[in-house]
């Protein structure tokens, strides 16, 4: 069975997380991961130019074969959920153009595959791991955590493995 590469991204205006992994038939493998961050001092429109750009940057670099998105959620602050928004449609969008299959995921899923509970803790998942039990640990910030967290999930998901 071939290996499938599979890009996780965890949207977010201020950071968007990004992680990558390798699925080869029950095998999970860390690839990278990060955080492209954009500066708030910009306008909106430049500040998404820096995420597409950043993201479409790690399309190129790591060559995956499938990418998973965060579902969005609502806020109480409705200009923030519609910034967030705004995020999630370029992180959706990169993939998309690069000829990705993109697939949606809620956090608390997510959450649940990284530290095995759908609502922990933010310092839990800090000392969860980017793919899974055997897997590195993750060197950068949550957002890049729960971005290869997305990744895991959607190789659960297409049945390569059981999460």
């Amino acid at each position: 069975m071939a290996a499938v590469r599979i890009l996780g991204i965890d949207p977010g205006l201020r950071n968007m997380g990004w992680g990558v992994i390798e699925s080869e038939g029950s095998k999970l493998s860390f690839v990278a991961c990060g955080t492209i961050k954009s500066n708030d001092k910009l306008t909106l429109a430049d500040r998404l130019c820096q995420l597409f750009d950043g993201l479409s940057e790690v399309v190129h670099l790591y060559q995956p074969h499938e990418a998973s998105v965060e579902e969005t959620f609502v806020n109480k602050d409705a200009r923030a959920t519609l910034k967030l928004g705004q995020a999630r449609g370029i992180a959706m969008l990169v993939p998309a153009r690069a000829g990705l299959l993109v697939a949606e995921y809620a956090p608390n899923l997510v959450k649940k595959t990284i530290v095995g509970a759908g609502q922990s803790r933010p310092e839990n998942t800090r000392r969860g791991r980017c793919a899974g039990p055997r897997a590195h640990p993750c060197p950068t910030p949550d957002t890049a955590k729960t971005g290869a967290g997305f990744g895991v999930k959607a190789d659960a998901a297409c049945g390569r493995k059981k999460a």
